[in-house]
C-alpha cells in the first residue's frame, strides 16, 4: 500500500513518536513505507510522515551517492532508534523533505553518528554511520523527535520560506505523490 504523505502543518509532524512494543509484527508497515518512499522518489521516510506516530523510519541512502563515491549506501529500516552520539566535522548540505515539497535549505550536521536500533527482525544493533548515510538517518530521526529540517533555520532564511510553508499547510503545493493536508 502506498500511503499519502503528511504535509507541513499537520500536528503529528511536531509530536515525539512513541516506541513500538518489542516483537510487534510491523513487517507490512515496513514494506508499505518502502513502497511509499520509492513512489515519492524519497531517500528516507519516517512513520509520522504517513500519519503513524511510532518510532520507525526507512532509508535508502544509496540514492544520494554517485557511483564514484567511496561510501556505500544502505537500504534499511530502523525501529525504536536512539542516536547515542554525533561527532566529527560539521558539514552543510541542502536538504529537502517529502512533507515539505519544493523547499530546500542548507542544514549543518555532524558527519558521523552512532545509533542503536532494532532491525526488521527485532535484532538489537549498534552501528556507526558517516557521510550521506548519517545525514539521512539524522533527518529521519529528527522526524521521530518532532523536528523538521526547517526548524534549524533562523532569521532571514526562515522568513524567506515562511510563505511557502503557509501555502503547503493550506494545500497550495504540487507534488508527484498524494498528500494529506492539515485540517483548518
Amino acid at each position: 500500500m502506498i500511503y499519502p504523505i503528511v504535509a507541513y502543518g499537520n500536528p503529528i509532524l511536531k509530536k515525539e513518536a512513541e516506541d513500538i512494543a518489542e516483537g510487534t509484527d510491523i513487517s507490512q508497515l515496513i514494506k508499505d513505507m518502502y513502497a511509499t518512499m520509492d513512489h515519492a522518489n524519497g531517500v528516507g521516510l519516517a512513520a509520522p510522515q504517513i500519519n503513524q506516530g511510532v518510532r520507525l523510519f526507512v532509508i535508502d541512502s544509496s540514492l544520494m551517492l554517485d557511483e564514484n563515491d567511496e561510501e556505500k549506501g544502505i537500504r534499511r529500516a530502523f525501529i525504536n532508534p536512539i542516536i547515542l552520539d554525533e561527532y566529527g566535522d560539521n558539514f552543510g548540505f541542502e536538504e529537502g523533505c517529502l512533507s515539505i515539497p519544493d523547499v530546500r535549505a542548507e542544514i549543518i550536521r555532524p558527519e558521523k553518528l552512532t545509533i542503536e536500533y532494532y532491525d526488521e527482525n527485532w535484532n538489537l544493533k549498534e552501528e556507526e554511520f558517516s557521510g550521506m548515510t548519517a545525514r539521512v538517518i539524522q533527518h529521519e530521526y529528527d522526524h521521530l523527535e518532532g523536528i523538521l529540517f526547517v526548524d534549524y533555520l533562523k532569521g532571514l532564511k526562515k522568513r524567506l520560506i515562511q510563505s511557502k510553508l503557509i501555502d503547503i499547510s493550506k494545500g497550495k503545493v504540487s507534488a508527484d505523490y498524494r498528500m494529506i493536508y492539515p485540517l483548518k
